[in-house]
């Protein structure tokens, strides 16, 4: 196990992932395990998707749901640190680094649903299109290439996309802003699923 490296990575900017450093300390010396920090994420996506979801009746409650979207992309990037700094990275691991993404993604959009800020229709495609986009982006991988992460509505930028959408709702008091969020984050989507699999192709070729 404590051998084990993992293929694929997603891309971190040198300045977020500086962020963890001491918290990645603390899990080793706390004998914090991975696989809490991966759980605690859909956590804070729950709350992220509570947060939403009370927001019309508790308006700055949209102020406050973005912080809890950053910190479930925080806490996918510190379990990754952990396992790799304690030697616990594992095949296991990369289960359970990827499947509480796509569980944090499907809450976090049906909080939007349900917030009342936007139709529903729109935010449940873009939970649709968030979870397809990180499939495509795992065919690589399982094809025997390389993981893809490229593409504008990666997770990262999802995220970015609901935190300005929801700031700008509560600015302006609209029940349209949210609406074109999602429909922005199933654009970028369907260019990401594009992007993906024709990266994902030339690899196959070249391979070959």
């Amino acid at each position: 196990m404590g051998d084990y490296r993992p293929t694929s990575r997603r891309p971190i900017a040198d300045m977020f992932r500086a962020t963890a450093h001491g918290a990645v300390q603390v899990c080793l010396r706390a004998g914090i395990h991975a696989d809490f920090i991966s759980y605690f994420s859909m956590i804070a996506a729950a709350v992220a998707a509570v947060a939403f979801w009370q927001s019309h009746r508790v308006p700055w409650l949209l102020l406050i749901a973005p912080a809890f979207c950053y910190l479930r992309l925080w806490c996918n990037m510190l379990d990754g640190m952990v396992a790799l700094a304690g030697g616990k990275a594992s095949l296991r691991g990369e289960i359970l680094n990827d499947l509480p993404d796509r569980v944090s993604d499907v809450l976090i959009f049906a909080g939007v649903a349900r917030s009342g800020w936007c139709s529903p229709f729109p935010a449940y495609w873009a939970a649709i299109f968030a979870v397809l986009t990180a499939y495509v982006g795992l065919f690589g991988q399982a094809v025997g290439v390389q993981r893809e992460f490229s593409g504008v509505m990666a997770k990262p930028w999802r995220m970015v996309a609901l935190h300005v959408g929801a700031w700008l709702a509560f600015l302006f008091q609209s029940e349209s802003v949210l609406d074109w969020t999602c429909y922005v984050v199933i654009a970028g989507c369907v260019q990401t699923i594009a992007v993906r699999l024709r990266r994902i192709m030339n690899a196959l070729r070249s391979k070959s």
